[in-house]
């Protein structure tokens, strides 16, 4: 069965760009249709999306109104960084959802209808899904990143714009990354949920400084579970050009080396399914 698979794959490996990008336009129109035949779901659930993340900006004001900065981070450059984290965030929230129903599937058995299709399963599997609600968040963290922007006073030119995508893309792929290797691991453990939900939570990290944290904690942030680079250093570029340190400059490429061992773990996974269920 696994060499049936590995078949498959070697022949989807062939599939060029503009191939996938038909597929996933045809799969993401059939996407919005099932999701607006539920419009009350979809306003309610981007609403509360806006919500929390209106909750997190009031939790910055009142955490302001008593201390001035935090380990010499300003208001401003707080926020910055926040806002920086929800943009970087919003690709895993919109593109990669799916993965949170990938133990279901698994456990179920129905996972096995995407490893015989041709097409790659892991572009096949996280297409399925679109949430459309990570855009209120997007847009947020926009509206966000624009108000502490004006407020440090950081020139706006075109190539601090295109660092500021670069590192963006950066940061999203160490997200994406790390929800990958969690949701990969329901192939071997039935408690995969619960790594989920943990690895999901650290993203909470992102929006503090790394310099706030010390010893293991930093060294746990920065190399083992690398929450640390879904703002605080990408963003460094921005805020600190004169002085950006040496794991900013090499985040785009530890940034894509991990997204593709994330990709090689989940694909691993698959080759160990055993299309059984539970």
């Amino acid at each position: 069965m696994n060499a049936s698979i590995s078949a498959i794959e070697k022949k989807n490996n062939k599939r060029g760009f503009r191939f996938y990008v038909s597929i996933y336009r045809k799969i993401l129109i059939q996407d919005f249709k099932s999701k607006m035949s539920y419009r009350a779901d979809f306003i309610i659930s981007t609403f509360g999306m806006i919500l929390t993340n209106v909750a997190g900006f009031a939790s910055f004001m009142i955490i302001f109104s008593n201390f001035p900065s935090i380990n010499g981070w300003d208001y401003y450059h707080m926020l910055f960084l926040y806002g920086f984290s929800l943009i970087a965030l919003t690709p895993v929230q919109c593109f990669f959802d799916n993965n949170w129903n990938l133990r279901f599937m698994v456990r179920s058995g129905d996972f096995i209808k995407y490893c015989f299709r041709p097409i790659n399963v892991f572009f096949y599997f996280i297409s399925e899904v679109f949430d459309v609600k990570g855009l209120g968040q997007f847009f947020f963290g926009i509206g966000t990143l624009i108000y502490a922007w004006a407020h440090i006073g950081i020139p706006v030119t075109v190539p601090v714009i295109i660092t500021l995508i670069v590192y963006l893309i950066t940061a999203s792929l160490f997200m994406i990354a790390l929800m990958n290797f969690a949701a990969a691991t329901c192939f071997w453990l039935q408690g995969s949920g619960s790594v989920m939900v943990i690895m999901f939570r650290f993203k909470d990290f992102a929006k503090y400084p790394a310099s706030i944290f010390h010893g293991f904690f930093k060294f746990l942030f920065t190399f083992l579970i690398p929450i640390a680079f879904i703002a605080y250093y990408p963003s460094l570029a921005i805020l600190d050009p004169d002085h950006i340190p040496v794991l900013t400059i090499l985040a785009p490429v530890i940034g894509i080396f991990f997204f593709w061992l994330s990709y090689k773990f989940w694909m691993f996974g698959v080759k160990r399914y055993d299309f059984t269920g539970s």
